[in-house]
């Protein structure tokens, strides 16, 4: 059997029995290809650094403080109402308490859904965006520019502080000029 002969009945690109175990390296130094990808096999990524991999985890952090401050709004909806309600009696406006309840009522589960939405579309993007995903990371530096702008400008609280505290340091990590090269930029075909 010659050198360059399959053992394997001709396949192409099937290692021979000498080059199993061989990293693509070693194979180019003997001359040979590297070891093909299978269709049903994916080629490994480079792990993310260090940065990312932080700003991802600040990412589901600040998800987090941001639903566990919309939950603890739900458990004192009722002191919120009659806060809100006595506020209102004490400035002279007239008003029904009765609808202040109900309007509180939908914007406090509004409020919980839209952050229960914000955090998972948040999760999602800044997942892709740990794998080398550009776009994903544009996309994540919108959402936390929009969060932030919700969470400091309309509803303030402890809650939303930490959490936009943690959605800007991520986004100052992902976009470093260290991991500038971990997200490559698209190629332009034309």
């Amino acid at each position: 059997m010659a050198d360059n002969d399959e053992p394997d009945g001709g396949v192409t690109g099937a290692p021979s029995p000498r080059d199993r175990g061989l990293t693509d390296d070693e194979r180019r130094k003997r001359g040979r290809a590297p070891d093909p990808v299978s269709p049903g096999q994916s080629v490994a990524k480079a792990q993310p650094p260090s940065q990312v991999q932080i700003a991802f985890v600040l990412i589901l952090v600040g998800a987090v403080v941001l639903l566990a401050g919309q939950i603890v709004t739900i458990l004192f909806k009722q002191q919120l109402i009659d806060d809100a309600i006595r506020h209102g009696t004490e400035s002279g406006l007239k008003f029904d308490p009765e609808d202040v309840a109900a309007n509180a009522d939908t914007l406090i589960w509004a409020l919980f859904v839209g952050a229960l939405c914000f955090g998972a579309l948040m999760s999602l993007f800044a997942w892709k965006a740990r794998e080398g995903t550009r776009s994903a990371r544009t996309v994540v530096a919108l959402l936390i520019a929009g969060g932030l702008v919700f969470q400091l400008g309309l509803v303030r609280s402890v809650f939303s502080v930490v959490s936009s505290l943690a959605l800007v340091i991520a986004l100052i990590l992902l976009y470093l000029p260290k991991v500038a090269e971990y997200f490559p930029k698209a190629g332009k075909k034309l």
